[in-house]
C-alpha cells in the first residue's frame, strides 16, 4: 500500500516504514506529526483520488532527526561587468519514517488559533481610530451626448499635371501649391495668372496653351491632346 502526499510544501510517494527527507519541520525529535492532505491512496486492489484531498486520510509518520542537505553553489556572473557572486546553501531538513497509512477515520488537524490581544490593548486601539463620519456622495451627472462632429471632405486627388506640354515637375510642384491641382482647375485659369504663380520658376515658359491643353486632358480627350503636343515646342505653338 502506498500513498501520494503533501509534507511541508511538498508532494511524496510513500509506504510503511519508508524514510523521507522533508523540509524542516518544527516538531521535535522522536515526536509523532500527522500529515492528513493524501492525495492518492492504492492498498493493491483500489486506487483512490482525492479532489483534491481524501477524506478521513493520513499517513502518520515520527520525527527521526533535524539535519541539512548537502552543499549546493550558487554562482552569478555578469560578463564584461567585472560581476561575479558565489555562495553557498544548506537546505535544512527533517528526517522522518513513514510509521502507517490511514485510508479513513483520521481526523483533520486543528489550524492554530490566534492568540486574543489584551483587553487594554484593544480599548487603546478602539480610541486611537478616528470616528468615520458619514459622507453622503452624489452620483456624478451624465454628460449630455456630444453632437457627432461633421465629416471632413476627403481630399480630391491630384492630376498628374506633367502630361501638359511644357510643365515639368517643379512648375507641377508650384501649381499646387498654390491650389491648382487638376486639370479642371488649369484649364480654368488665366496663362497671366499662371504666369505669375511659376515667376520664381527658373526658365522662359510659355503658358499660353496650357490651359486648352488642360481642357481636352480633363475631357480625356488623350488622343487629340497627344497629336496637338506633337506640334507644340515647350508649350508654344
Amino acid at each position: 500500500m502506498y500513498a501520494i502526499v503533501e509534507m511541508a510544501g511538498q508532494q511524496f510517494k510513500v509506504a510503511k516504514d519508508q524514510k523521507v527527507y522533508v523540509h524542516r519541520l518544527q516538531t521535535e525529535e522522536g515526536k509523532k506529526v500527522t500529515f492528513d492532505n493524501v492525495l492518492l491512496l492504492d492498498d493493491g486492489k483500489n486506487v483512490t483520488v482525492g479532489a483534491p484531498a481524501i477524506d478521513g486520510a493520513a499517513v502518520e509518520a515520527k520525527v527521526i532527526k533535524h539535519l541539512k542537505g548537502d552543499k549546493v553553489i550558487v554562482f552569478k556572473k555578469k560578463r564584461r561587468k567585472g560581476y561575479t557572486v558565489k555562495n553557498g546553501h544548506r537546505q535544512s531538513l527533517t528526517e522522518i519514517i513513514v510509521e502507517s497509512i490511514i485510508a479513513t477515520g483520521a481526523k483533520k488537524s486543528a489550524p492554530a488559533k490566534a492568540k486574543p490581544e489584551p483587553k487594554a490593548k484593544v480599548e487603546a486601539k478602539v480610541k486611537a481610530e478616528p470616528k468615520q463620519t458619514a459622507v453622503k456622495v452624489e452620483a456624478p451627472k451624465k454628460a449630455a451626448p456630444k453632437e457627432a462632429a461633421p465629416k471632413k471632405a476627403a481630399p480630391k486627388k491630384a492630376d498628374d499635371l506633367k502630361k501638359v506640354e511644357g510643365i515639368g515637375p517643379k512648375i507641377a510642384e508650384t501649381l499646387i501649391a498654390a491650389g491648382i491641382s487638376t486639370f479642371a482647375e488649369l484649364a480654368k485659369s488665366k496663362p497671366a495668372k499662371i504666369a505669375e504663380i511659376i515667376a520664381d520658376v527658373r526658365g522662359n515658359h510659355v503658358t499660353d496653351t496650357w490651359p486648352a491643353q488642360a481642357k481636352l486632358a480633363a475631357d480625356g480627350k488623350w488622343d487629340e491632346l497627344k497629336k496637338w503636343q506633337d506640334e507644340l515646342d515647350g508649350g508654344k505653338a
